[in-house]
């Protein structure tokens, strides 16, 4: 089944498997219930797509555009997201929970600088390089992520669970972190901004 340019634009409890759409232009499809499995999407852009209750499984989503879409409840999960801009979709005016969830993808190279994205599943990821700079990350998981090169600066981390995360770099004068959860020995890493020496 093709999803490009062509009808129906809305597809309801649909199962995707090993879609192949690498480059292309998805446009105005609405998408409930849907689960895409084993697919390629790779640089295509979406354009005003709606995304309610989806479940992408095993999919390569590397440097795709999101320009105007909108995601519900949407889940990824073993996944390949490598260059993401977050910031071009829309986000709901009202935010009960994160539309968004990851779960054991690779999201490096990502960007949700400013958005309001609180209670975020971001759970046994490998997320390197990823810009989380002014964003509200209020009660977010980030447990056992490797967070390798992250980006944290005004970022609302209150109440967010890094149980067993690896390899973030926090500035605890520059980002609120009450009631964060953190593991030893790597909470180690938030001493690094107090210009003390840690000594054996």
């Amino acid at each position: 089944m093709s999803l490009i340019n062509e009808i129906p634009n809305q597809y309801l409890s649909q199962h995707f498997v090993d879609l192949q759409l690498t480059q292309q232009k998805i446009v105005k499809k609405e998408f409930d219930n849907c689960t895409f499995m084993g697919s390629n999407f790779s640089e295509t852009e979406f354009i005003q797509c709606k995304f309610n209750e989806c479940h992408f499984i095993n999919c390569n989503l590397s440097l795709i555009k999101v320009n105007k879409c909108m995601f519900f409840d949407t889940l990824f999960e073993e996944s390949k997201l490598i260059g993401v801009n977050w910031t071009k979709a829309t986000w709901p005016n009202i935010k009960l929970t994160c539309p968004i969830r990851f779960l054991k993808c690779i999201i490096n190279d990502s960007s949700f600088m400013s958005l309001s994205i609180r209670e975020i599943s971001i759970v046994e990821c490998k997320a390197h390089d990823v810009d989380f700079r002014d964003a509200d990350c209020y009660e977010a998981d980030f447990s056992h992520t490797d967070l390798l090169n992250s980006l944290f600066n005004n970022t609302n981390l209150s109440y967010a669970n890094f149980a067993e995360a690896i390899n973030y770099q926090i500035n605890i004068y520059h980002n609120e972190i009450k009631g964060a959860k953190f593991n030893l020995p790597e909470a180690a890493n938030l001493l690094r901004s107090l210009d003390i020496e840690l000594l054996d």
